[in-house]
């Protein structure tokens, strides 16, 4: 009994953590701000269609999460984010984002999830997308 007990909980440790998806990236504010302006990084927006158009960062590249879930192919993944850059990830609160993390690095981009939410990259001087 006690080894199915630690047997189950194992299966659960192992299984929400690949639910939740990547480490949120230690990289700070100030490091992808520097990034994005030297062109070396791109904001990937991994939230859904409607908080999209309710407000996005300017210059953000928008692919929902969903899409990445339902399989988005290499050949769409190409055409709408660029190879070679740091694709740093962010949603509402920075859960979506890890995960979408992982679909990402699958598909062969250097990316990083970020804990900080939209609000909060706006709050931090992001630049918000003039409608």
């Amino acid at each position: 009994m006690k080894t199915l007990l630690v047997t189950l909980s194992l299966f659960a440790t192992f299984s929400a953590s690949a639910v939740v998806g990547a480490d949120h990236t230690k990289d700070s504010l100030t490091t992808i701000k520097a990034a994005l302006a030297a062109g070396e990084a791109v904001l990937v927006d991994v939230r859904e269609h409607s908080e999209w158009d309710a407000g996005a960062i300017d210059k953000a590249v928008f692919v929902p999460l969903s899409e990445l879930n339902n399989g988005l192919g290499a050949d769409a993944l190409q055409m709408r984010l660029p190879a070679g850059k740091i694709l740093y990830t962010y949603c509402r609160s920075g859960r979506r984002s890890r995960t979408a993390a992982d679909r990402l690095q699958e598909a062969g981009y250097d990316v990083r999830a970020l804990k900080a939410g939209y609000q909060d990259l706006i709050d931090a001087g992001f630049p918000k997308r003039s409608e």
